[in-house]
């Protein structure tokens, strides 16, 4: 799923690309810090459909697994969904962020997340070892969903077939960790009536990585990071408590709304951390692992005896 919105927007076309994120290899002290834990990443953004970047991003989760850590893919697949929709003579419409989904356009929905996004990053994953297993959270039930409804402009939008997470049973995802394999999730639920929902991704993402107990959340997408200025401003806010995002959180809208609204969740069900980053960069989820601050961080509230300085 995908959507469209004012705050904040991808850069115009003519904008430079960022700089690559500085990379590590498998070896790196800096991912071994993280053996064994595992990581759940959200790939969408102009990253899924740039050849070049797919690829490295491939090479990029493979490092991850080589080094220890359990990396989760949860992909998106928004561009390619309204290029089949549009090509059908079928409507591409959205609302408060989300994508309308008609019983014909989840059909559609289906068949390109399941049948050629998910296809393709298995297969560019695999090209490095027999890694990676693709699934959706259909399958043995791993995403439970219920209708979910939208707000805009002050009313309730009837959105049609997108879910909201209300349950998550991983432990087809958990066992194929443990196997040493990366898990490759469509974000796609069933109703506990046997209805199938189609789920905004970076919410899919955040469920999934709460209910691992995942030591991070992160969001790749095509802008550097959360703008709350924009478009009078560019500055991205490098780091948010829980409290805090929760409190600008009504105020966000378009695209940027759900990938906040999961890290949210993701946070306040245990996750340690939650970034959403420029997925523009060579090497950007490598270079959550560094340094270099990149994007926006979001963390759990600080304990309340905790010293207020950050």
């Amino acid at each position: 799923m995908t959507s469209t919105g004012a705050v904040p927007r991808p850069l115009p076309a003519a904008a430079p690309a960022p700089a690559p994120a500085p990379a590590a290899t498998s070896s790196s002290p800096v991912l071994e810090q993280h053996r064994g834990r595992t990581v759940v990443v959200k790939f969408g953004g102009n990253a899924m459909v740039d050849e070049e970047l797919k690829r490295t991003f491939a090479r990029d989760v493979v490092t991850l697994r080589r080094a220890g850590i359990r990396p989760v893919v949860v992909h998106g697949g928004g561009p390619q969904i309204s290029a089949l929709l549009t090509r059908l003579g079928l409507e591409v419409r959205f609302a408060a962020g989300l994508r309308v989904t008609t019983p014909e356009v989840l059909d559609v929905a289906r068949m390109v997340l399941a049948g050629k996004v998910q296809r393709e990053i298995v297969n560019l994953v695999n090209d490095h070892g027999p890694l990676a297993v693709g699934l959706t959270g259909e399958d043995a039930r791993t995403l439970t969903a219920v209708r979910r409804t939208a707000g805009a402009a002050g009313a309730s939008v009837d959105i049609g077939l997108v879910g909201d997470i209300v349950r998550v049973a991983p432990e087809a995802v958990r066992a194929l960790l443990d196997q040493g394999r990366i898990p490759v999730v469509s974000p796609l639920a069933r109703g506990s009536d046997g209805e199938v929902f189609n789920v905004n991704a970076d919410l899919a993402a955040a469920a999934l990585a709460g209910a691992l107990s995942a030591e991070k959340l992160i969001v790749l997408t095509d802008v550097a990071g959360f703008c709350p200025g924009w478009p009078g401003s560019d500055e991205v806010v490098g780091r948010l408590t829980a409290s805090e995002l929760e409190a600008l959180l009504p105020d966000v809208r378009g695209g940027m709304a759900p990938k906040l609204e999961g890290c949210l969740r993701a946070v306040r069900d245990g996750v340690r951390g939650a970034h959403v980053i420029d997925g523009r960069a060579p090497h950007a989820l490598l270079g959550v692992f560094g340094t270099t601050r990149m994007g926006t961080t979001v963390t759990p509230d600080p304990p309340r005896d905790a010293p207020s300085g950050r």
